[in-house]
């Protein structure tokens, strides 16, 4: 009689997977055996009056009628005073050659393109402006600048 060809590794492995087969197998039964139907009402959640989701519906008594009228769609919009459109900046580059440049607006740091053409008086790099700013084509860009104080360099 020869030899088995069966290793005690190749016997654990396939002991294992069994195992593993019938398990799988087990869970299987059970669940077959726990299901139960769920219902669409068992599904329904309901919120009530302060965002909080449950499982009871609202009282119908304590219901409040909202005239449609009365809801707002739209954003209000801002009103804009004086001080708000001209804004001070600092002039971060500009090119006299070429007729453009860019200010960095003191309050947000945006850069804002501007146009030979805006200009009231010359400017040129590290001088503090004064500006309004409108909508480009190409983003913000400055008009009415005017030197508001200007620094050595």
């Amino acid at each position: 009689m020869g030899k088995s060809q069966e290793s005690y590794n190749k016997k654990e492995v396939r002991k294992k997977k069994d195992k593993k087969r019938k398990d799988k197998e087990k869970k299987r039964l059970e669940r077959k055996e726990n299901e139960n139907s769920t219902s669409f009402d068992d599904m329904i959640a309901y919120v009530d009056e302060y965002g909080n989701i449950s499982s009871t519906p609202p009282d119908p008594d304590e219901k409040e009628e909202v005239n449609a009228e009365d809801i707002e769609v739209s954003v209000s919009k801002k009103e804009e005073s004086e001080d708000d459109k001209i804004r001070k900046g600092v002039v971060s580059f500009f090119n006299d050659d070429k007729g453009f440049g860019f200010i960095r607006d003191m309050e947000n740091n945006q850069s804002v393109f501007v146009h030979a053409n805006n200009l009231e008086e010359p400017i040129k790099e590290n001088n503090i402006v004064t500006f309004e700013v409108e909508s480009g084509p190409r983003g913000l860009a400055a008009l009415n600048v005017k030197i508001f104080r200007q620094e050595d360099s």
